[in-house]
């Protein structure tokens, strides 16, 4: 059997025969459609019961109703086995089918704890917390917190009978004897530990990010590897298993942005609190099942720094080649210096990891969610007045300042709207909202203020207001610069009836703007200063903001496929596009606009100031498999690596995969059931996603 790839060389085989079937069938939807099967359970006789109540009930009915799952040979016990958790919501439905509880993503859990002190630990710590606090909301959270742990042991308890009465599963009995109640104790321990929260946590509707799990695993095994307890074959077949049980929610039925939109990303590498190079066994080994199997439903992000290894940066690019887009990269110098200046201790700033997605975060501590806007929108709409004829400027500098003046105001849109609308009138005390104690108790911070996630109890707070399309923005400014006040080949107000009129008539021009002015993305400093500039004012914007509640306002730049729901609302723009098209995504060039290939690209992103974003900036790259096929193209790829970490980059998302390819598997999907492809954020079965969106991600791909 031979797992999917882009790229013309085979992947390798390490593992057992029996691991890569297992893989082989959960990549091909097996558990996915056997989930969708059983997708919730029922809720009876809530009414009179307040929130938590009702969320403490629920929990209660899933671990006691869900099914228990074991797959022949598993090495790793637990599944998050109802359909409706797929969906991002807690799998419950009441007297009228609907979900009454949704899910939470966008964050990383704390396991680190869990290692180090076992759910048992975290069980005192509530029962600590109960002393200290006496009011009604705070006690009633914290007694859900026991709850939500003594519903573990319930689920936990189903697992261990299961395995018994199945038979042949000793060493997974023996092994999950006492995770993840106390700490783990050697890396078998350790990786049950933690896929068995993480699998509670999906069980119960949320979509939890893993953050550094070299570091967590690492220690263990390397103690195991030096008394001999373990070899580093048999650590890779454990750690397979825990990657393949991530692909229980692979159903292969169709959505809009594709499958694997799971936030569960991984970030590995980099360096410790201390300085310390973290890389280790568990590195590498993470980078060999990535390669072999091509399951990309873990997207993995290395941090790399200008002291990286070679033998490493060679290693991450000897997997991009097989395509997916499963392995991206953080510059972590650059990354750290963004968290020190947002305020946090260097110390806690090496800590880093993301929400599961890509935005960066102090994993374990932090509530998050980022808040997306049309950067397009806001020139179009805004600056320049619908095209209606009452926009005049006479100078690029006035068009520009108006643009930099709107863009801050609507950053203060979004602080009014999705910051103050959270707090009570002090704007210090946060609203009660839903229940959420399962995450709560995986989030630093929660337990001891007695505080659940979404009411100011991790340890940090932040919303992240994202602008998008800043390239098209980029390139709309330039155009009207070009042929209004340099050129001057129309006048400002017949430009824009122009652009009203969508081109019509006016395609002389329009192939004129089209192709001869080198846009963003081309290494061009006349282009590249516009969003220099715009990032700098969507920076100082969010610094305006920052600080005036007890949440966190800082920017950041991306699109996460809006591009897409963005389109039908977009006018023509001066760059010659026509309405409604499909425009460009995160900070990566417009689609047909970049001419001077991907270092030119990178060239382009890293001009402006990326410390000031603090939350992230991505840039898609994506490659012909055949470009990057022979060991030369290798090391050239892992220059273009240490090239965007030494330019200043913050995040670079790279794919491999032919433009070809695309199209014939759009034409003939069942040949490509497992053709993956990065999305944002994300990866996903290209054959999975709407026609709209395969458009678009043909569009991008050279």
């Amino acid at each position: 059997m031979e797992f999917f790839t882009s790229s013309d060389i085979k992947r390798p085989v390490r593992l057992s025969e029996k691991t890569r079937e297992f893989a082989y069938e959960s990549i091909n939807f097996k558990y996915g459609l056997d989930a969708l099967n059983t997708p919730f359970v029922q809720l009876h006789d809530t009414d009179g019961m307040s929130d938590i109540a009702v969320y403490d009930l629920a929990v209660r009915e899933i671990v006691s109703k869900a099914p228990v799952r074991i797959c022949d040979g598993e090495l790793l016990s637990g599944a998050a086995t109802l359909g409706d958790s797929i969906r991002h919501v807690v799998p419950v439905r009441n007297a009228e089918g609907k979900n009454p509880i949704f899910g939470v993503s966008h964050l990383t859990a704390d396991f680190f704890t869990v290692l180090e002190k076992g759910i048992n630990g975290i069980r005192r710590d509530v029962e600590e917390s109960l002393k200290n606090h006496t009011a009604p909301r705070k006690v009633e959270f914290l007694k859900s917190c026991l709850n939500c742990i003594d519903c573990m042991q319930l689920w936990h308890a189903r697992y261990i009978d299961a395995l018994s009465e199945k038979g042949g599963y000793d060493r997974n009995i023996e092994n999950l004897k006492r995770v993840p109640f106390e700490p783990a104790r050697n890396f078998y321990e350790a990786v049950q530990s933690v896929w068995f929260c993480f699998a509670y946590l999906r069980l119960l509707g949320n979509w939890p990010g893993i953050g550094r799990i070299d570091v967590m695993l690492g220690k263990y095994l390397k103690k195991d590897l030096e008394n001999g307890t373990i070899t580093i074959d048999e650590a890779r077949e454990i750690l397979a298993h825990f990657f393949i049980k991530g692909c229980e929610w692979i159903t292969g039925k169709p959505t809009n942005s594709g499958d694997a939109q799971h936030y569960q990303n991984l970030v590995i590498s980099g360096i410790d609190e201390n300085g310390l190079d973290v890389t280790n066994e568990v590195t590498y080994l993470v980078l060999d099942i990535i390669e072999e199997t091509g399951i990309s439903d873990f997207p993995t992000t290395v941090r790399v720094n200008k002291n990286t290894d070679k033998a490493l940066v060679d290693r991450v690019s000897q997997v991009i080649r097989f395509g997916g887009g499963t392995v991206a990269v953080y510059n972590e110098d650059l990354v750290l210096r963004s968290l020190v200046k947002m305020g946090y201790e260097e110390k806690e700033a090496r800590k880093f990891a993301n929400d599961g997605c890509w935005e960066v975060q102090i994993p374990g501590k932090t509530f998050f969610t980022y808040v997306p806007f049309d950067g397009l929108a806001v020139l179009q709409k805004k600056t320049l007045k619908n095209y209606d004829g009452t926009a005049d400027f006479d100078s690029f500098e006035a068009l520009e300042q108006a643009y930099m003046c709107d863009l801050a105001d609507q950053v203060g849109l979004v602080f009014e709207s999705n910051v103050l609308s959270v707090f009570e009138e002090d704007r210090k005390t946060f609203k009660k909202t839903r229940p959420c104690t399962a995450v709560s108790l995986f989030e630093g911070g929660c337990v001891e203020k007695a505080l659940s996630y979404f009411e100011g109890g991790p340890v940090y707070n932040v919303i992240s207001p994202h602008i998008g399309g800043l390239p098209d923005v980029v390139n709309s400014l330039y155009a009207i610069k070009k042929a209004v006040f340099d050129e001057k080949l129309v006048s400002f107000s017949e430009f824009m009836k122009i652009l009203a009129d969508n081109w019509n008539g006016n395609e002389e021009l329009r192939r004129h703007v089209i192709n001869s002015y080198a846009y963003y993305g081309n290494d061009s400093d006349e282009v590249d200063e516009i969003a220099v500039n715009i990032l700098g004012s969507m920076a100082d914007a969010c610094e305006e903001y920052d600080r005036k509640t007890p949440i966190r306002i800082v920017g950041g730049v991306s699109t996460f496929g809006r591009q897409i729901e963005w389109a039908p609302a977009r006018y023509a723009t001066p760059f010659g596009r026509k309405a409604g098209e499909v425009l460009s995504g995160n900070c990566s060039p417009t689609p047909g606009t970049d001419k001077n290939g991907a270092a030119a690209i990178i060239k382009s992103y890293c001009k402006a100031d990326l410390v000031r974003q603090h939350t992230g900036a991505a840039l898609d790259i994506g490659f012909i498999p055949s470009s990057i096929g022979s060991d030369n193209a290798v090391s050239a790829l892992s220059g273009l690596i240490m090239g965007f970490v030494k330019l200043g980059g913050f995040f670079m998302q790279i794919d491999t995969v032919d433009k070809n390819t695309l199209i014939d598997a759009q034409k003939n999907p069942e040949n490509y059931q497992n053709l993956s492809v990065r999305v944002s954020g994300w990866n996903a079965r290209f054959v999975t996603m709407s026609k709209q969106w395969q458009d678009m991600i043909i569009e991008r791909t050279k």
